[in-house]
Order: structure tokens, then sequence, then C-alpha cells
């Protein structure tokens, strides 16, 4: 394997990718806050410009966020559910979105996309919630507690590399695992696992004064994906179906 190195901030240094890649995950975030369209991803449209130059690739693969889907109340959610990102992070992801499907349509290649929630792996730096539990960080009281979901680092990776040779034109995909629990019941699941405390539960209108904001910001949100299309046909046995076997 020869490493191609580029910048997707420099546009001018992914030319050597055109004509080359034939078969392509995308994994890199959109850039932070900080430029005049911030509900763009421009690395995302600075890759697919330097794919369109020469020999198009066979098949191209997104690692989205689940969080397009925005604040669904806890139901779960299907692929086909309209997309109603509420922050600017998930705002730029729905920007890539629609990006690939796009390049996808217009060049047909076969790209699609996967939409992917909480990836934990206790070999992934800060891959568990060992370390918050150790600085022992609140979580929602159960009343105002939220539904997240996960995917073990190793069957994200079976399920990237399967939508690259089995994924439908322009298909999306809910990449997660068979776990249906609130956050905060996901904490002391771990904390029993790893023989640590439960964390505290705190009201939300006083989360705010504990939480780190990135942390509050997944408290906001509260939905369950629904996961039948990735093992239907993507053929995707989970490895890991919930986190409980994950975790340790």
């Amino acid at each position: 394997m020869t490493p191609l190195v580029g910048n997707l901030d420099r546009p001018d240094t992914l030319a050597r990718l055109a004509g080359l890649a034939t078969r392509i995950v995308h994994l890199a975030p959109p850039p932070a806050e900080g430029y005049v369209q911030w509900w763009r991803d421009p690395r995302t449209l600075a890759l697919l410009r330097v794919l369109r130059r020469r020999r198009l690739p066979l098949s191209l693969v997104y690692g989205s966020t689940s969080g397009v889907y925005g604040d669904c109340a806890g139901e779960r959610v299907a692929e086909t559910r309209p997309l109603q990102p509420r922050t600017p992070r998930a705002q730029r992801r729905a920007d890539a979105e629609s990006a690939v499907r796009h390049f996808g349509r217009a060049s047909h290649v076969r790209a699609c996309i996967l939409r992917i929630p909480g990836i934990y792996a206790p070999d992934r730096e800060g891959g568990t919630p060992r370390e918050r539990l150790q600085k022992g960080t609140p979580v929602l009281q159960a009343k105002d507690d939220v539904y997240t979901s996960h995917i073990h680092a190793d069957d994200l990776s079976r399920a990237l590399l399967a939508a690259l040779w089995r994924g439908k034109p322009q298909r999306v995909y809910n990449a997660s695992d068979d776990t249906e629990l609130k956050m905060g019941e996901y904490f002391d699941l771990a904390a029993d696992l790893y023989g640590l405390p439960r964390p505290r539960r705190v009201a939300r209108d006083a989360a705010g004064d504990e939480l780190p904001l990135m942390l509050l910001s997944f408290m906001s949100e509260s939905r369950r994906l629904d996961n039948r299309r990735l093992k239907r046909e993507l053929k995707i046995v989970l490895q890991h179906p919930t986190v409980a076997s994950g975790l340790l």
C-alpha cells in the first residue's frame, strides 16, 4: 500500500487522487466554525471536484452522522425520515451528504452514505465512558434522559467495507447496533461492567453548569436508529450487537 498524502483544506494537494482511487471511504469531518458559509462542507466538495477530473471511482462511501436527523423525541428512525439537523455541525454533514448523492447521480458512481452514531471501542482513545465515569461526570435524571445509539468500531469498519462492495447507488444506511438504551442507562451499564460508581443524575436545567458543551448537545436529541437496512442489504452480522458485549 502506498499512501498519498493530501490536505482537504488545500485542494491543490489532492490532484494525484484523480484517476488513481477506485474505491473510496471518505471519513473526514467538515471543518469547524470560522468561515463564511458555515453550513457548507468545503472538504467534501474539494474531494468530489478532484474525483471528477479523470477516471471516476467505482464506489464511494461517505461516513456521515446520525445527528442529521435532529431531535426525534425518542422515536425509532429509519433512513427515509426527513432530515432536520439542528446544530451547525449537523447542517454541514447534511450538506456533505447532499453533495455526495448529487455526485453519485450525476456521474453514475455507486455512492452511498452511512449515518454513524456514537462510536465506541475499548482500544480507541476516549472510546468508552470509563474516563468520564472516573471524573464523576453526571448524566440526566431519568425523566429528562434521551435515547442514544452506538456502534462498535470493528462493526463500523466491516459496514464501511461492505458498503464499498455491496452498497446500492445513492443509498443511505443507519450504521448502528441493536442497543436501545438511554444515555444514563448506558453510563450505568458501563459503570457496572468496570466496577465503578454509577454517575450522579442531574436535572436538565442544572446540567449546563456541570457538563461540557459537546455532551450537552448530544443530550438535547433523542432517537433510536433502525438498522434493518444495514443487516438486510449489506449482510452485516454484528460482532457486538449491544454495548454490553463490546465495552469490555
